[in-house]
């Protein structure tokens, strides 16, 4: 079967009535008078709910610039994001967002049981009932048996993990990724690239996940959203017609994963082939 692919035509509306987060003709400036510098451009797309969006671009383009913005953490210049319905005008604790550095995210003098409890504190979970919920999730994530461990004590991908599990005790609607698992070797990567198709699946929680790896952009998406540098803007979007639940062996060989592959190298700058 041929990729099927969208092309998007600079500033096109993609707003739906069922549509859990909408970005519309979205711009962001930085600086001002001669050394103002215009990093997003006519941005506007629409994330449906239970969806999994993934963002491909090369470095500089603006991704993570686009995912601070749909987390309130930025405001725009021009355009706006809204989150059913309501423009984002600040951090939203249904807009959770996963970082790459996620050393610097967990707080190091609590443990890991401590760690996620810091979410449930701050939606004001009776402490009675949060040992329980805290338990669901560690077993959710494979660290059941870390519970009093502390960060330091935990390995990259497990330290990645805890904050996966902190952030999906807000029950958030939205869980927005930066390039979670950048720092990562090959198979912690691919073991939890896996984990967060399952979690995500599950729960019915809305994904949308920067990378630099076009392979895991497919293997994880619905969709790709591809963008362009110099301003940052999408060029074309993706649909990721791949069977669920996915393997990381079956489906990187499936001659329409190569196609979708082929596709979005090419739509990267020549530079970064």
């Amino acid at each position: 079967m041929t990729a099927a692919i969208v092309k998007m035509p600079l500033g096109h509306a993609t707003a739906t009535a069922d549509a859990i987060l909408a970005v519309d003709d979205l711009s962001y400036v930085v600086g001002g008078g001669a050394r103002e510098l215009l990093i997003l451009q006519n941005i506007s797309l629409a994330v449906k709910r239970r969806e999994f969006v993934s963002i491909v671009g090369a470095s500089g383009c603006g991704k993570t610039t686009l995912l601070r913005l749909m987390a309130g953490l930025l405001q725009p210049t021009r355009g706006s994001v809204r989150f059913n319905g309501t423009i984002v005008t600040e951090p939203d604790r249904q807009l959770a967002v996963v970082f790459q550095d996620y050393g610097r995210a967990l707080l190091p003098w609590r443990n890991v049981a401590d760690n996620v409890s810091l979410a449930l504190e701050a939606r004001r979970v009776p402490r009675a009932e949060r040992g329980a919920i805290i338990d669901r999730l560690l077993a959710k994530v494979g660290l059941a048996d870390r519970r009093e461990a502390f960060p330091l004590q935990l390995s990259g991908g497990m330290q990645q993990r805890l904050q996966i599990a902190r952030c999906l005790a807000q029950e958030p609607q939205i869980l927005l990724m930066d390039e979670p698992f950048g720092a990562l070797d090959a198979m912690t990567r691919q073991n939890l690239q896996d984990e967060v198709a399952r979690l995500s699946a599950e729960s019915g929680t809305t994904v949308i996940f920067v990378t630099h790896d076009l392979e895991e952009a497919i293997y994880l998406g619905d969709r790709v959203i591809s963008m362009e540098s110099r301003p940052g803007r999408i060029s074309e979007v993706v649909e990721i017609d791949l069977p669920r639940p996915r393997h990381q062996l079956r489906t990187r060989e499936d001659a329409r994963f190569l196609a979708y592959r082929h596709r979005l190298f090419d739509l990267l700058p020549t530079t970064g082939h």
